[in-house]
């Protein structure tokens, strides 16, 4: 394969794991050498998941123990890390140390505060001298700092369909110091593939439920990235609620606009910040985003109004949860940080 990068993946075994390997088997700058797995060392790929037989190296591309060593020798220069919380920082300094890049889909780098993330996470962080190094990679936000980076830190799925829509209006100053209130809808592919009595099809369908209310682990970046924006504190209530489907985050966003903003700053404010964004998918007004129109792909999609009997702005965004949320945004920070085009190997709709 010509002008390619080589890369590994360490951890595949999830869904967003495997929506990565099937984004990177098609990509046409990016060569799979290496994936990882100590359960299923020595077995092919496409062994272990079916649906990749016959296409790029699947068939001939067996899993190996997750040794830094080892990857060094296959020639990568990238790491996708798509392994549980408190298992990717593991592995994070031995790879940064053989000189071969990071890109992180777990949370063991977002948050730049190590307490914060004893406090959310409920251990010490184990490197927190590589926190202030990492970059919060949202791509339409922090496009420069990822082009310069090693470690990168791929945001949440939730924080993805709330930062979107949300911090250009905090960096222009349109929302007041009031408490914002959040509700997003996650399918169930959000919470891994693990076994879980909750989980199982039965507990799920024709059921909907909210959940870790009112700490949600991704309160924490959130907040921070948030505050980021507004240079302040930004008060905030965010509840996630489990649907019956497989895939796709649905968020609705209330906020009240500062005394002498007029609502059309909004749309005004989402334009300026978006308009050269291939993947924000700008609605407009009184526009409902749908995740049937966002699953499969690296779009979000973002709707707003403004509701004058509450004097609320509504904000609404819908994504894939392990793809914008996750694999595919890995992969549009992949193609910022080598100079590819940023649509390369995410057109896939």
């Amino acid at each position: 394969m010509s002008s390619s990068v080589k890369v590994a993946v360490l951890g595949a075994s999830g869904y967003s794991g495997i929506e990565l390997l099937r984004l990177l088997l098609l990509h046409p700058r990016a060569e799979l050498v290496a994936v990882t797995s100590r359960a299923l060392a020595g077995k092919a790929l496409s062994a272990e998941f079916p649906r990749f037989r016959g296409v790029g190296v699947a068939d001939r591309l067996h899993f190996m123990p997750p040794d830094v060593q080892k990857l060094k020798e296959t020639g990568a220069t990238v790491a996708f890390l798509a392994l549980p919380h408190g298992v990717s920082v593991e592995y994070a300094q031995g790879l940064l140390e053989a000189g071969i890049k990071v890109i992180d889909l777990s949370a063991d780098f977002r948050l730049r505060s190590a307490e914060l993330y004893q406090e959310f996470y409920d251990h010490p962080h184990p490197a927190p001298h590589l926190l202030a190094e990492a970059v919060y990679a949202l791509p339409e936000v922090r496009a420069e700092e990822i082009r310069r980076a090693r470690l990168i830190a791929c945001p949440g799925c939730y924080p993805t369909s709330i930062l979107v829509p949300l911090i250009p209006l905090l960096k222009a100053g349109l929302l007041s110091e009031s408490p914002i209130a959040i509700s997003s809808m996650s399918g169930a592919s959000g919470a891994g593939r693990k076994e879980s009595v909750p989980l199982l099809f039965c507990e799920v369908q024709n059921s909907l439920r909210s959940y870790s209310v009112p700490k949600h682990r991704h309160v924490s970046e959130i907040g921070q990235e948030l505050e980021i924006a507004a240079g302040r504190r930004v008060p905030f209530s965010f509840v996630p609620h489990l649907v019956p489907c497989y895939s796709g985050i649905c968020t609705t966003i209330f906020a009240r606009l500062q005394p002498g903003v007029q609502p059309a700053q909004v749309g005004q404010a989402l334009s300026a910040a978006y308009q050269d964004q291939v993947f924000v998918r700008l609605l407009g007004q009184n526009q409902c985003p749908d995740t049937k129109n966002v699953t499969g792909t690296n779009f979000i999609d973002v709707g707003w109004a403004y509701d004058e009997r509450a004097g609320q702005v509504i904000l609404m965004s819908a994504e894939d949860n392990i793809g914008k949320g996750a694999s595919s945004q890995a992969v549009q920070n992949f193609n910022l940080i080598h100079g590819f085009e940023p649509t390369a190997g995410l057109l896939n709709i």
